[in-house]
């Protein structure tokens, strides 16, 4: 039961400061996402994974963040109603970079490995039968 209300928490929480930094902040050039909120048992921290992809640094926009983790816990406080508002911490989630440099270099063997001859027409694939 309790593991159950975390995840709601911690979807709750995803949610709200996702929308506040996406509202609130301009990221010029660079994609920002709120990718994963994991709040202690106790409800007194919360761990805030970020994923960053663009011209601007991950690094940067976590350390940004993390100086505005007061004015967003805040914000958080007045919208999502709980005994104690989690103390945020921000960290790097790579996640979304990875995921960009999968699809590219998917990208580049599709364009990059040889095709094979066509068959002989009236011929069928033999691994297909």
């Amino acid at each position: 039961m309790a593991a159950h209300r975390l995840d709601k928490v911690n979807e709750l929480l995803k949610r709200e400061i996702g929308s506040f930094v996406q509202r609130e902040f301009e990221w010029p050039g660079t994609i920002v996402s709120i990718l994963d909120v994991e709040v202690t048992d106790d409800l007194r921290e919360a761990r805030v994974w970020v994923g960053a992809v663009g011209s601007m640094p991950a690094a940067a926009v976590v350390d940004f963040l993390g100086r505005r983790r007061g004015l967003i816990q805040s914000a958080v406080s007045r919208r999502v109603v709980l005994r104690h508002t989690p103390r945020l911490t921000f960290r790097h989630d790579d996640t979304a970079r990875r995921g960009v440099e999968i699809v590219n270099l998917l990208d580049d063997i599709e364009q990059n490995l040889p095709k094979a001859p066509p068959l002989p027409e009236g011929e069928s694939d033999p691994e297909l039968s």
